[in-house]
C-alpha cells in the first residue's frame, strides 16, 4: 500500500503490480526518492481528475528520469478512483506525474481513440479527501489553467508494506 499525505487529508492507493509493472515500479522509484515531498496536485478539474506529481507550490517543474513505456493496452480501465499516468501527446512520455479519475473515464482507455492513459492503481481509502479537492477553487497560474488557487500539498507519499 501507498499513503499519500496531503494538506486535506490521507489518501491510501493499492497498486497494480501485475497488470502495470513498469509504472508501479517507476511510481515507487519516485516514492522512495522522495519525489513526491511538497508537491501539489496541480491539476484540478471536477467530475474528471486531479493530477500532481510534478510541481512544486511555485509551479516549477521538478527534475525526473527518464520517461516509461505506456501500459495502457494492460486491460485496466480509467474508472472512479483509478491512479493514472500522466503524459504528454507522445505515447511514451509519463514520468512523475499520475492523476486520480474522479469518474469513469472510458475516453482515456486504451482503444480506438488513441493509445490511451496506464491505470496502475486504485484509492481504497480516502476518495472522500480526493472529492474534497476536487471542490477547491481554480484559476491560471503561470501559463497553467485549473491550478488549486490554494495549494493542495502532497507532504509526503509513503510505502506502507
Amino acid at each position: 500500500m501507498i499513503t499519500i499525505k496531503t494538506n486535506h487529508g490521507d489518501i491510501a492507493v493499492e497498486l497494480f503490480d501485475e497488470a502495470a509493472p513498469i509504472s508501479t515500479e517507476n511510481f515507487r522509484q519516485y516514492v522512495r526518492d522522495g519525489h513526491f515531498d511538497d508537491t501539489i496536485f496541480h491539476r484540478v478539474i471536477p467530475n474528471f481528475m486531479v493530477q500532481g506529481g510534478g510541481m512544486d507550490a511555485s509551479m516549477n517543474s521538478k527534475a525526473t528520469r527518464a520517461p516509461i513505456k505506456n501500459e495502457a493496452a494492460n486491460g485496466e480501465k480509467n474508472l472512479r478512483g483509478t491512479l493514472a499516468m500522466a503524459r504528454t501527446g507522445v505515447v511514451d512520455s509519463a514520468t512523475s506525474q499520475f492523476f486520480i479519475n474522479l469518474r469513469d473515464n472510458s475516453f482515456l482507455d486504451h482503444g480506438d481513440r488513441d493509445f490511451g492513459y496506464a491505470v496502475f492503481g486504485r484509492v481504497t481509502d480516502g476518495m472522500d479527501v480526493v472529492d474534497a479537492i476536487a471542490k477547491v477553487v481554480t484559476g491560471n497560474v503561470r501559463g497553467h489553467q485549473d491550478v488549486p488557487l490554494d495549494a493542495v500539498t502532497i507532504m509526503e507519499v509513503s510505502i506502507d508494506e
